[in-house]
């Protein structure tokens, strides 16, 4: 196991070769309460909340960890728990839905990513990929509403007169989001297992217009997301 001081993360708990990556703190908190077995905690610096502990599916170690919004916060923490020991992850987030079959609550499986945001682009250039045999594992586990490419940008607000949703979806993009592409990259460089399950949060109408799914909503289906992550990576 690679150990290293790091900076932004400061583990008061065990680290583990295995971690889901919400970006909210608060869905961190929830998913650690519903997944790991007497949770503590094992990072509270800068605000990104982080628990390990035995999963309830299977006994072996967990970390629950937020990132943050956006690629450059996701990237800062998938690096340093690489340090720690990290060799598989899975981001569970959420995203706005492109492809109009989409609606409020279903689940995206990101295979890959359109990299729109500046990490994502910097490390690998306009397109990454996902690990293919952890996505299989999430696929069979989570048997998401569409599975394929995804885009991460680093905008949440995007302006409706850009254009640049429209140039996503003719580019075959089922969905947006912030952090996928700058973990992906990240990952490939550091040759350890990423993949990503994504909740539809937001819907856009003719005129960019932005229907939200409710908290109650979200969070019962970010628990069984998080569920199937759990499953998948300890296949």
């Amino acid at each position: 196991m690679r150990e290293q001081r790091t900076i932004h993360l400061r583990p008061a708990a065990a680290a583990a070769p295995r971690a889901l990556l919400p970006g909210d703190p608060g869905r961190a908190l929830a998913l650690a309460q519903e997944l790991i077995d007497s949770p503590k905690m094992f990072n509270h610096h800068r605000g990104l909340w982080g628990y390990s502990g035995p999963a309830k599916a299977d006994g072996q170690p967990l970390l629950i960890q937020s990132t943050g919004i956006g690629g450059p916060s996701a990237a800062i923490v998938l690096e340093e728990l690489i340090l720690l020991g990290l060799s598989c992850a899975v981001r569970v987030g959420t995203c706005g839905a492109l492809h109009p079959a989409l609606q409020l609550g279903d689940v995206v499986l990101a295979t890959e990513a359109l990299a729109a945001d500046g990490v994502g682009r910097l490390l690998s250039g306009d397109r990454v990929s996902a690990s293919e045999s952890l996505s299989q594992a999430l696929s069979c586990c989570a048997q998401p509403t569409l599975a394929g490419l995804i885009v991460s940008t680093d905008l949440f607000y995007e302006p409706a007169a850009s254009g640049r949703q429209a140039s996503w979806r003719a580019a075959g993009a089922l969905a947006i989001e912030m952090e996928a592409a700058a973990l992906f990259a990240l990952a490939a460089k550091r040759e350890i297992a990423i993949g990503c399950l994504l909740i539809v949060s937001d819907v856009f109408g003719s005129h960019g217009e932005r229907r939200r799914i409710d908290d109650e909503l979200l969070l019962a289906r970010a628990r069984s997301v998080g569920a199937a992550a759990v499953r998948a990576s300890g296949a």
